[in-house]
């Protein structure tokens, strides 16, 4: 198999042989930044009662409704409420009740006047006061209505939405301390090379320390996945095969790293292709042509470059979706924005090519800086990029001025610019 995809058609096609994974409940405190995977209802009113939005005293509004700064009216503080008591009293004409806020609203009351406009008349504003007031105010100011935010039955967070933090809250609010959510993938990670060594390791003459397992993993995690970084494999067929059979039975989806060309010691395609079905080897982009993904046992295999740039793109672009879908999430690809190059931008190969870049802002708009060293063999340029600039297949390169798009790298799929 050698035909080579658009990154369009690799995306929907690893798209199209992954699902979403099966549902397990966890403590709401587990839940943000998950997918909800059911209707999710409220068992009371929120709030449940009427409440002070801030300090200061419950009466009716139409008490002050001839209130001047000439003739203000005086009424007398006969209760004082705070958050979590209840105010059972009568308010007459000629009296109010002073609130704390969150505290429930008086029955009599409609109206909360706050403490700092309030003139002291007598007392020191506590239950025996007279406060004086010098203007109306309106039906239902400073009240925060019952129900105002959910009521009971109400679903308040729909299937198919992501929790966040304030969600949490919500959830926790409306008496739901249990979250139904979709399964996170459960990830191996494979770093193939006979020259690699743990990073615990000084590489002797010929070796390497193994990387990319981390960046995978950690990349693989940031997507919400659980990962794990299984043994090396060195450059042995039988043995990748044999690593490779054995994530089958734990894990939901396999990452490889390494093995990926055409060489006498690349071995993730003929693994793939013996032990299941082999989908794809070749994707149109730089870093990252070689691009290995099928099935074994119906879960995904993908084969990514050994060199850093390359596995990194590959995963962004590839796998990264392909976790989220997996999640339940229904958008798959980072933000992006146009913005104008700092320098030229040279463009000899016809894919298209991925410029680990900076992007900043001027008072023109957002300005966007391609690493001197665009070595696809470098993590530190990675390190100091929070973004890809696309230089599109085909033509020439952009010199500088010219718009570019620019794909986020530290911005959630859900952001909408």
């Amino acid at each position: 198999m050698s035909e080579m995809l658009s990154l369009e058609e690799a995306r929907e096609l690893v798209l199209s042989k992954v699902h979403v994974l099966d549902v397990e409940t966890v403590p709401v405190l587990d839940a943000a930044g998950r997918v909800a995977a059911a209707d999710l209802v409220s068992d009371i009113d929120i709030a449940p009662f009427a409440n002070s939005a801030m300090d200061g005293f419950a009466l009716r509004a139409d008490q002050l409704a001839s209130a001047t700064p000439e003739t203000p009216v005086q009424l007398r503080v006969i209760a004082e409420v705070a958050a979590g008591d209840v105010f059972e009293g009568t308010i007459s004409e000629g009296e109010c009740v002073r609130i704390m806020t969150g505290a429930a609203v008086p029955e009599d009351a409609d109206s909360v006047v706050k403490y700092e406009i309030v003139g002291v008349v007598e007392g020191d504003g506590l239950p025996g006061s007279i406060v004086s007031f010098d203007a109306p105010t309106k039906l239902g100011s400073n009240v925060r209505p019952a129900g105002e935010e959910a009521q009971a039955g109400e679903v308040v967070v729909k299937r198919g939405e992501v929790i966040n933090c304030a969600g949490v809250g919500f959830l926790a609010g409306c008496g739901i301390v249990e979250v139904p959510v979709y399964r996170r993938p459960r990830v191996a990670v494979i770093s193939i090379g006979s020259e690699l060594v743990a990073p615990t390791e000084i590489p002797t003459p010929g070796k390497i320390r193994n990387s990319n397992s981390y960046a995978l993993a950690a990349s693989a995690r940031a997507a919400g996945a659980e990962a794990t970084i299984l043994p090396i494999v060195e450059d042995d067929l039988d043995a990748l095969k044999a690593e490779v059979e054995k994530a089958m039975s734990t894990f939901d989806f396999v990452v490889t790293s390494g093995g990926a060309s055409n060489g006498d010691f690349d071995f993730i395609k003929p693994a793939v292709e013996q032990l299941g079905e082999l989908f794809m080897t070749l994707v149109n982009i730089r870093p990252g042509k070689a691009q290995t993904f099928g099935l074994v046992n119906d879960v995904p295999v993908f084969g990514l470059p050994g060199n850093p740039a390359a596995a990194y793109v590959g995963f962004e672009m590839l796998i990264r979706p392909a976790l989220r879908k997996m999640q339940g999430y229904s958008t798959y690809e980072r933000p992006s924005v146009w913005a104008r190059l700092a320098t030229d931008a040279k463009k000899k190969d016809p894919r298209r090519i991925f410029l680990r870049s900076t992007l900043s802002k001027d008072d023109e708009g957002y300005v966007v800086t391609p690493a001197k060293n665009q070595s696809s063999g470098l993590f530190g340029v990675l390190q100091r990029s929070n973004c890809l600039a696309v230089l599109p297949e085909g033509g020439e390169g952009r010199t500088a001025g010219s718009v570019v798009e620019c794909i986020l790298l530290d911005v959630a799929e859900e952001v909408c610019l």
